[in-house]
Order: C-alpha cells, then structure tokens, then sequence
C-alpha cells in the first residue's frame, strides 16, 4: 500500500509543479518602479480586461488617467473599481466608440480642448474573431474598431502628444499577427469573411502602423510600440463560443482561466512600453512579455506599411484634411 507520506509527497511536488507552470504561463513582469507622476494618461477600452489593469497601475504609480469607452456606465462602475483599488481619483471618464468615425472625432475634439497635454496614448481596445458585422461607416467590424478607429484616433491626436514629448503610443497588437495578412483587394473582406483571418489582418496591421507611425514620427520626440500581451483569459474571446462549441462546455470554461495569462500579467508589457526608460529611444519595434520580439516578415514590409497608412486615410478621410 502507498504510504501517507508518498501521498503527501507526490501531491506537494504535483502542486509545486502546477504552480511552476502556471508561473511561466504569466510570463514577463515589469518590476521596475518607474513613476509616471503629472503625465496624462489615455487607454482606450480601459473598463475591463487588459485596459483596466494597465489603468489601475499606472495610476498607483502618478499618472493622471483617461478611460475611453463604449459604454459609459460599465466605464463609470470601471472608474469607481479602480479609486477603491488605487486610492487614487485621478481616473477620468469619457465616451468613445470606435466604430464610428464621427465618435472618434468628437472625442478628440473634447479631449484636445479639455487637455493641454498628452504624454501616453495606449490604443488597447479591440474585438476578436467577431461573426461577420460592419461599423457605422461601413467598415469590417475588427479592421474598423482594432485598426481604423485607432488610426483616426492617433492621427487626430499627434499634435498634441508631438507638443508634450517625450511621449508614447503604445499598440496592442497579438500574436495572430502572424498569421494574417493584408488583403489589398478585399481589405474590407466584402468578398469573403473569415473570423480569424480578419482578425489576424486587423493585428497585422497594427504591427504594420506601429512601424509607419514611427518612420513618419522620426525626430518628433514620440515614440511608438507594438505589444502582444499573450494569451490572456478576458472577454475578448465572448465570440469564441460561438465558434467552438467546445469552448461552451463547462470543464473548458473552467480549465481556460488556468492555462491562460490573468488580465494583471496580460498588462505588463503595456504598462513595460509605456514606462521604461530603457525604451526611450527606441520606436516601431514589437514587444512581448517586456522584451523585443521579432514579428512576422509581413509586419516588416515598408512596402505594404505605406500602402496601408494611404488607403487608412482615405478610409477615414484624414486624405481630405491633408490635401
């Protein structure tokens, strides 16, 4: 018979050997005690997830934060969250969709005239291998709200963060990035929709204006990074059950939190972007668990960077403003 003491024994190295992949699963860490103090802060999707971890320490380390968001009553309950959280009440509420242009526009327009100053710009909302919808502008609901809502946003917001340099953009990309490519005859995907292959193109692109961002922005004294959090347990997969029927069932659901990042780890290479002062000069490159990464050959194509920053203006009509 096996004896108490091996019982005890295999169970204590089987729950120290859980503990030691589930320690690795969560990956890099920003230890550094960086402050951010008097700097304006503003995340998009900031409510839940990611975004809201990201705002939580950034605020326990100074920084004035905004919270751009869809909804603002979940954005409000967010804001309340995080004043019990960080004793802080230097967390500020505004409404933003991003699929929808004229929002986009509005809200830069209120936050310009309201602040005079933008040091970090965190474009941290985004959807996920969504069932085929379009945004209010006609737009491929993930190439609209991850890519080219945030492009206009930036774009409208570039003076401002060009007066208070040095300054950050950070982007959060994804591994899918990988995986996606740029249809320049169906970037809209209006002949054929794939979920994931939309998906996959809208964080390549990401990459992609991360890398033309930062070749236009050269010697402005603002900075630009491209971030993949890992695989992170938040709402972000809300759709995936529709895809996979699997993933409804209840032993997955309960595995999915145990093999997936928490929100809190999935924030630090933001938070790391955004703060360290070992990236001060560097700009256009991609990160993953607080260290360079290299990305896929795609999201190294100048070429196609180009092309992709000319067809987001005209998409969103910064090419009228400009010509």
């Amino acid at each position: 018979m096996i004896s108490l003491a091996y019982i005890i024994g295999y169970s204590v190295v089987g729950f120290v050997g859980l503990w030691l992949i589930r320690l690795f699963i969560q990956g890099g860490q920003f230890r550094k005690p960086t402050r951010c103090d008097g700097k304006v802060i503003l995340i998009t999707g900031a409510n839940t997830g990611i975004g809201k971890e990201t705002a939580k320490e950034l605020l326990k380390r100074g920084g004035k934060v905004y919270i751009a968001c869809r909804s603002l009553p979940k954005a409000n309950q967010a804001r309340q969250e995080l004043i019990a959280e960080t004793g802080s009440k230097n967390i500020h509420v505004r409404e933003l969709d991003l699929s929808s242009l004229k929002s986009v526009r509005n809200f830069a327009k209120e936050f310009l005239a309201e602040e005079s100053r933008l040091d970090i710009l965190i474009n941290n909302a985004g959807v996920m291998a969504c069932p085929k919808s379009l945004t209010k502008d006609g737009f491929e609901m993930q190439l609209g709200v991850n890519h080219l809502g945030h492009f206009l946003l930036t774009n409208l917001l570039l003076d401002r963060l060009k007066s208070s340099a040095p300054s950050r953009i950070v982007n959060l990309s994804s591994l899918a990035h990988k995986f996606g490519g740029i249809n320049r005859t169906d970037l809209n995907s209006e002949k054929s929709y794939s979920a994931f292959g939309a998906y996959g193109q809208s964080k390549l692109a990401n990459v992609l204006f991360t890398k033309e961002l930062a070749k236009r922005l050269e010697g402005s004294g603002v900075t630009t990074y491209a971030v993949h959090p890992g695989s992170v347990h938040t709402e972000l997969q809300r759709h995936l059950g529709s895809l996979f029927f699997l993933l409804d069932n209840f032993v997955v659901r309960t595995i999915m939190p145990l093999v997936l990042k928490t929100p809190q780890a999935g924030a630090q290479t933001s938070i790391y972007t955004a703060l360290d002062e070992g990236l001060a000069h560097e700009t256009g490159k991609y990160y993953a668990d607080c260290h360079e990464v290299i990305p896929s050959k795609a999201a190294q194509d100048e070429e196609t960077a180009g092309w992709l920053w000319k067809v987001s203006e005209e998409m969103t009509g910064l090419s009228k403003k400009s010509s």
